[in-house]
């Protein structure tokens, strides 16, 4: 396979030649028909790939592993984790495969994996496939999150493979072919320490330092840094998902990197109408994974990161135990911050504006957006306008605008700034509505719904003459959301 600039794209198999314990080496099942439905060519370019090679049959092969680029070594990744509360010590890549590892354009060790290439040793009851629907969903949804500017895993593209695939009817089969800074997660620590092998956790730990947190290698507790490191990275992701209404809605722990990337757009939401306990997820029947939980989750998820790594953080388990609590400490005031910063550009509020008053206008407004049952994303939008002058597009989205009234007024006395908003409160998400209409018609064969939403989210702060119908709220014959996983 030629890389952009005409030389050939070297692979390697790090993850599987350093981590054999956690590396089966496997095939992608052979695709029947494998026909190209969406491929993001920018993303090609910054991994070094010639889009019109990815075009060709052969290259379409290497992207859904049917053809093994040079030095890729497929693996299907072994992690542990817990699912909804419960502790599952093996879990594993049961429908994908790490392709390898590309260095971009920028220097930068980027994972290539499969997603949907079929049954692997970690497959349980599962057919090991994926459908065009939930796949095409995690294109749009990936790249909106990377658009927005939100840490995520990439994706480069979704092919059709030609093989119906029985869910609640047969759906035509389809790859995600994805990118990541690395598919290091939770769970993977979660694995080494309850096989008890140390050595591999160390091993694991020193790796991610190396890729994804060096600063922590100069540290003079290198393994406490990196815990820090992770945390940091968490608080800030979770706190910029709770900004733009990001409902991710399966926050296990295989689920959550240590990069501090997004992963797994499953069953997957952004909020309408604001909610706290909006929950979109099929299989998520407590709403354990709710929009307004994602914060606890994540400081109780880092907590089995703890677990984890307590070998490493010192030789005495009460002394690591002492320094698990202590930097576990950081993760709510390190969330707020980060929060509290986004909320006041959401706001038009400068970094110097007085955190108290800020975040005492942000809770009040977010009150009245509840109680109004008021689109999130359209307010936020209509109140850039307010910042200027124009008030009534916002008052219009209350029922009882007298509230908001009040609150403005403190508001404008402030001097919020308008143009600020503009760049901190995107115009458009993949609405739910939108991403369905999408969805449906891709997987009946028209691509140029989803084409068009996927041109649209790639600018999602530049409001655009003739786009009105992506940045309002669902019709009112929408109803009730739910979204599944896939398999």
């Amino acid at each position: 396979m030629r890389a952009a600039a005409g030389t050939t794209l070297t692979f390697e198999g790090r993850f599987a030649s350093e981590f054999e314990e956690l590396a089966v080496p496997w095939q992608a099942e052979e695709a029947p028909d494998p026909r190209l439905l969406v491929l993001n060519e920018r993303l090609a370019f910054e991994l070094g790939l010639n889009p019109a090679d990815l075009r060709t049959p052969a290259g379409t092969r290497l992207l859904i592993g049917n053809l093994i680029p040079e030095g890729a070594t497929p693996v299907a990744q072994a992690y542990a984790g817990h699912q909804f509360g419960g502790y599952s010590p093996i879990l594993g890549d049961g429908r994908a495969l790490l392709l390898g590892e590309v260095t971009d354009a920028h220097g930068q060790v980027r994972d290539v994996h499969l997603k949907g290439s079929g049954r692997t040793p970690f497959a349980r009851a599962g057919d090991g496939l994926a459908v065009v629907g939930p796949m095409l969903r995690e294109y749009l949804v990936s790249e909106s999150m990377h658009a927005m500017g939100i840490p995520t895993t990439r994706s480069l593209a979704v092919v059709g493979t030609g093989r119906p695939v029985r869910r609640e009817s047969m759906l035509p089969g389809a790859v995600l072919t994805r990118v990541a800074s690395s598919h290091l997660r939770v769970g993977s620590f979660q694995f080494a320490r309850i096989n008890g092998d140390t050595g591999l956790l160390r091993r694991l730990a020193d790796h991610a330092i190396s890729r994804h947190h060096p600063a922590a290698a100069k540290a003079a507790q290198p393994y406490v840094a990196f815990f820090d490191a992770v945390i940091a990275a968490q608080a800030s992701l979770v706190a910029r998902w709770m900004l733009v209404g990001f409902v991710h809605g399966v926050m296990n722990t295989d689920n959550m990197t240590i990069s501090g990337e997004t992963i797994d757009y499953g069953p997957c939401a952004f909020m309408d109408a604001f909610n706290p306990g909006a929950v979109y997820s099929s299989i998520d029947q407590g709403g354990r994974y709710a929009y307004g939980n994602q914060p606890l989750i994540a400081e109780w998820n880092l907590t089995r990161l703890a677990e984890a790594l307590l070998p490493l953080l010192h030789e005495d388990q009460e002394q690591a135990v002492a320094l698990a609590v202590e930097s576990l400490g950081a993760f709510g005031t390190q969330y707020s911050a980060a929060w509290l910063a986004g909320m006041k550009a959401k706001l038009g509020l400068g970094a110097d504006a007085n955190d108290d008053v800020a975040a005492t206008l942000a809770e009040e407004l977010l009150a009245l957006l509840k109680d109004g049952e008021v689109d999130y994303t359209s307010f936020f939008r209509a109140l850039s306008l307010a910042a200027g002058g124009a008030t009534e597009t916002a008052r219009e989205l209350f029922a009882d605008p007298a509230a908001f009234d009040a609150w403005a007024e403190r508001w404008l006395a402030l001097a919020p700034d308008a143009e600020a908003m503009g760049r901190a409160n995107p115009v458009y998400i993949p609405r739910n509505h939108l991403v369905e209409e999408a969805l449906a018609a891709a997987t009946a064969g028209d691509l140029a719904p989803f084409n068009r939403l996927a041109e649209v989210l790639a600018d999602p702060y530049t409001e655009r003459p003739g786009l009105e119908r992506y940045a309002g709220p669902a019709p009112d014959d929408f109803g009730s959301y739910r979204t599944f996983c896939g398999t």
